[in-house]
């Protein structure tokens, strides 16, 4: 990362932004399966699931897969929400598996099997929110709508906010400011959300921007202020180790790998501390995650 000194003058238009940042996509953008035609709606919503809070690398293999097994919807519906679980694997955060698994079942009652154009109908599925909805309805359909990632909302803070970092919560000035930014044709806003996320993820990243090949650096108003340093809350920062989700993972993965229910004394086994092995085996069954049979032992939900 390049500063500079030099005293911000007129902020940046859309204009100044839209037509650089394009062409740079256009030029660099990563060959990933979901942004291929034959992904279809539903192979952009499968990704835009396991994309959350997961880098890609980890993403690609899994959901290779997941297509594999299930190319459509309906596949998925037809399987119990605990295979979902199962070929989730270490992607973490498992129940967006039972959400997407959710939102196939309710694809298939409401809508054919299809995966719904219209972004209300989209933002009514299980598990939808308004960024899949959004992310589905420009990526799979070419719409236009305001897409905002944690990426897409470094890019605009940075861009033409002036500030390193945005808010931790994303807030009404930034949906209105992602507004204001969407090219008014639709083809060109489509293409504008997937380039300002690309950019996030390639160049305009959190730690050690590449400014020298940001396609808008000389108009970026954080690098022209002298890319000042956050001021806002402390950004927060995951912990892991120790942590009742982390003895979570260790029981499902136990769970994940077993083709019969697994009786208690097995798990006792994964973690030292009882009371919080207890705890979080406790969410599990209350996430409905796992599930306890009659004779005291667990499986994934919906399997034999």
């Amino acid at each position: 990362m390049t500063t500079t000194t030099q005293t911000p003058t007129t902020p940046a238009q859309p204009a100044d932004l839209h037509a650089p940042v394009i062409d740079w996509f256009t030029e660099h953008a990563r060959d990933l399966p979901w942004r291929r035609p034959e992904a279809g709606a539903w192979g952009v919503m499968v990704s835009e699931f396991m994309l959350q809070q997961t880098p890609v690398s980890r993403v690609l293999p899994v959901y290779e897969e997941w297509l594999a097994r299930w190319p459509r919807p309906a596949d998925l519906a037809a399987e119990s929400p605990g295979e979902a679980v199962r070929a989730w694997g270490r992607l973490g955060y498992p129940r967006r598996a039972l959400r997407l698994h959710a939102a196939a079942s309710a694809i298939v009652e409401r809508h054919g099997g299809d995966v719904p154009r219209d972004h209300h109908q989209l933002l009514a599925l299980p598990g939808v929110g308004e960024y899949t909805a959004s992310a589905v309805a420009s990526f799979a359909y070419g719409q236009r709508h305001a897409v905002l990632d944690t990426n897409v909302r470094r890019v605009f803070a940075r861009a033409v906010s002036g500030t390193e970092f945005p808010p931790n919560a994303t807030t009404a000035a930034e949906r209105r400011l992602a507004r204001m930014l969407l090219p008014e044709d639709e083809k060109t806003a489509s293409r504008w959300a997937a380039a300002t996320m690309e950019l996030g993820a390639l160049l305009c990243t959190a730690r050690n921007p590449r400014c020298d090949g940001c396609p808008i650096a000389s108009v970026c108003a954080w690098r022209r202020a002298g890319c000042p340093p956050h001021q806002g809350k402390p950004r927060r920062v995951q912990t892991y180790a120790g942590t009742d989700r982390q003895v979570r993972g260790k029981l499902l993965a136990v769970l994940r790998t077993s083709p019969v229910p697994v009786p208690a004394a097995v798990l006792d086994r994964v973690w030292h501390d009882r009371e919080q092995r207890a705890r979080a085996l406790a969410g599990l069954v209350a996430d409905g995650l796992a599930e306890r049979t009659p004779d005291g032992r667990y499986r994934l939900p919906g399997t034999r």
